[in-house]
């Protein structure tokens, strides 16, 4: 199976939702600092969701705009 990411702005919370997977109640959270919120698989830790918050004020920032995501990029053989 394919891994896919959406990406989804809600314009009047300012908020990008960055998902692997659909958020659900038992994720837990935690705030990576900079308004940045992941949302974390309860069992493993991973990273399954992020929340950028105030994101168009982020893009009229000078500074580059990072998220401290990595990315597999396995290629089935």
């Amino acid at each position: 199976m394919e891994a896919r990411m959406s990406f989804k702005y809600d314009r009047a919370a300012d908020i990008l939702y960055i998902d692997k997977i659909s958020p659900y109640p038992e994720q837990e959270t935690e705030e990576l600092g900079d308004d940045v919120i992941a949302r974390l698989n309860p069992t493993t830790g991973e990273i399954e969701n992020l929340e950028v918050m105030f994101f168009s004020t982020r893009l009229l920032r000078e500074n580059l705009f990072e998220l401290p995501v990595a990315v597999d990029w396995h290629i089935p053989a």
